[in-house]
């Protein structure tokens, strides 16, 4: 029985968690994946969409989109990025993660369709409708979901950030999206900027490693940190 975990530390409105998502959907074909959501723009941090905003993000996206091959939709560039009520917030997303989490182990599966509404259909993760919405494409009863919800929410999901930050100082990492191999309660940070694009590889690399202490190169280019993000 395979024991070693890839610890994924991410946040849902960090653009290079997204581009980093083929690689997290072929880790858990080889071993156990356990996220860790880090509350990037919550509070003080989250960002009102405006028209400096859209600017901002746009070549950093085109940058993501060219490195990882990940589609950023008409729904999300020129409709989310355009919607000067949107309010990006954290703090739902994560904690709808962690209600399909809890129900039935569908954290992960909960985190790629979220996605896949903010950076393709442009839709308002925020939204407590939208977030129900979204769990029952996974199958999810929405009434046992929004139960769940609300049991993840304000004090629980504050929580699970500060488990995050804390786990972050443990094992140095700077910001999303970090992955940490534990092996026999080792932990090694795993650069995975050479992977994005290679899903594959990635997934090779990962059934080659047992107490190896190899990483991949560091990319001055990838990733968001640990306060704020290219979205």
């Amino acid at each position: 029985m395979n024991t070693t975990t890839l610890h994924y530390i991410y946040d849902p409105l960090c653009g290079w968690c997204y581009g980093a998502a083929p690689l997290v959907k072929a880790a858990r074909e080889v071993l156990r994946v356990r996220p860790h959501g880090g509350g990037m723009m919550t509070g003080a941090r989250r960002q009102a969409v405006t028209p400096q905003l859209r600017e901002f993000v746009k070549p950093h996206d085109a940058r993501i989109a060219q490195l990882s091959g990940q589609r950023f939709g008409e729904g999300y560039l020129d409709g989310l990025l355009r919607d000067t009520n949107a309010v990006f917030d954290s703090e739902p997303p994560t904690a709808a993660m962690l209600a399909a989490e809890a129900i039935a182990g569908r954290g992960l599966d909960m985190l790629a369709q979220l996605q896949v509404a903010h950076y393709v259909e442009g839709r308002h993760i925020a939204d407590r409708v939208v977030l129900i919405e979204v769990a029952a494409t996974l199958g999810l009863d929405p009434a046992t979901f929004a139960e769940a919800l609300d049991r993840q929410s304000g004090d629980a999901v504050q929580a699970h950030f500060h488990e995050t930050r804390a786990f972050m100082a443990q094992v140095g990492a700077q910001g999303f999206p970090s992955f940490v191999l534990e092996t026999g309660g080792v932990l090694k940070n795993v650069n995975v900027a050479s992977y994005l694009g290679r899903p594959q590889d990635f997934q090779s690399w990962l059934r080659s490693q047992t107490n190896s202490s190899a990483a991949t190169p560091v990319s001055d280019a990838f990733g968001c940190d640990a306060n704020g993000c290219a979205i």
